[in-house]
């Protein structure tokens, strides 16, 4: 049997001289350094994890930070003690940094699924080996570009749409109506408003979209509103959700759902702390009659992680397909796209599935360091 002792981790802090985009009016274009992890064993296995930092002057350097301290105790450990080692690194740093504690998790499950010769999804539990995808689109210019852009996806085989827009209802809800007029019945469409609205905005805008039969609307509030948010689904006939990037512990999710705030509970893997805590937050989900719809958006190593849970369970109904592509597959071997019928499948390999491009992460690395010995 390989010795599945850690003896070594890589942090990189990778700055891809990629296409920028926005979700909102007035954010400016964002800056995605990825942060990526590289774990390896004395047996020669590597598990790996990457995790989006959007920013938008320069990068972050909070998880790489915090990366260094947490490492150390990863050091010499085995990663068939992740959950031990999960409930110990979460106790090491105040305020947590939740990337961090993602990268290493997930990077621990990508080991412990190679070791067994697995894909991760199967690993877990294997619920399925495909789901439906959405295109998730950045912000476009004008509603004529988002009818020639949803028709073009349309013809890809996207069967779903969510839109990234202005977050200004004057401009989100016509929008959202002209498109309808254009492909309503032929595809299912989201708004995710990234948490821009008012109260008042949000109440006007759920009864002025209520005739576009939209499958949820995302984050009109902060995640924290949560009064805000039971008004809004007593006036609401349409599904409303959150952003899923503030409120992360499982007691705080389980008030909300008990006051009646959200439709459906939604995370990152990559952003919650990682694989580990995500399938709780699932459960949770499950054990009140919901859907976790888990967030994909970044590099293609971020989405391989939510896929293998989506896949590995069955209560998400959609996987988050950041579109256009090329911006979100730098440094990646092996990508994830929607199939003709608009669904995305399983990476074939154990683990992730992902081969990295070393050579190409290396070139585009801001900052680098290795805990360790080799």
């Amino acid at each position: 049997m390989k010795d599945l002792t850690i003896d070594r981790a890589d942090v990189y802090t990778v700055g891809p001289d990629t296409e920028r985009y926005t979700w909102a009016h007035d954010m400016s274009e964002q800056f995605m350094p990825n942060a990526i992890l590289r774990l390896r064993t004395r047996g020669g296995l590597e598990g790996v994890a990457g995790a989006v930092m959007i920013t938008s002057h320069q990068f972050d350097l909070s998880v790489a930070e915090t990366l260094k301290y947490l490492l150390p105790e990863v050091i010499g450990r085995s990663p068939l003690e992740r959950e031990a080692l999960w409930h110990q690194l979460k106790t090491l740093n105040t305020p947590q940094v939740p990337q961090a504690l993602s990268l290493i998790d997930i990077a621990l499950w990508d080991l412990a699924a190679k070791h067994a010769g697995l894909p991760l999804y199967q690993f877990l539990g294997g619920a399925r080996h495909k789901v439906r995808s959405y295109a998730s689109t950045p912000l476009l210019e004008s509603r004529e570009h988002y009818v020639e852009f949803v028709g073009t996806l349309k013809e890809e085989g996207f069967r779903a749409v969510k839109y990234h827009c202005w977050c200004d209802p004057e401009r989100d809800i016509p929008m959202v109506a002209a498109v309808h007029e254009a492909y309503g019945g032929q595809m299912d469409f989201m708004l995710d408003v990234e948490q821009r609205y008012t109260r008042a905005q949000a109440f006007r805008a759920v009864r002025q979209l209520a005739p576009y039969d939209l499958t949820w609307f995302e984050a009109p509030l902060p995640d924290v509103d949560l009064d805000g948010y039971r008004q809004l689904r007593e006036k609401s006939t349409i599904p409303i959700i959150p952003a899923g990037n503030s409120i992360l512990d499982l007691s705080v999710m389980a008030e909300a759902i008990k006051l009646g705030c959200w439709s459906a509970l939604r995370v990152d893997a990559t952003i919650a702390g990682g694989i580990t805590p995500t399938r709780k937050i699932m459960s949770l989900a499950e054990a009140n009659g919901m859907t976790c719809e888990l967030q994909c958006w970044g590099y293609t190593l971020t989405q391989a992680a939510n896929l293998h849970l989506m896949l590995a369970y069955r209560n998400c109904d959609f996987f988050e397909q950041p579109t256009p592509y090329p911006a979100f597959e730098y440094g990646a071997l092996d990508v994830i796209r929607t199939d003709k019928e608009g669904f995305v499948h399983a990476p074939a390999g154990p683990g992730l599935g992902i081969g990295i491009d070393w050579p190409a992460i290396e070139k585009a690395t801001l900052m680098t360091y290795a805990v360790g010995s080799r």
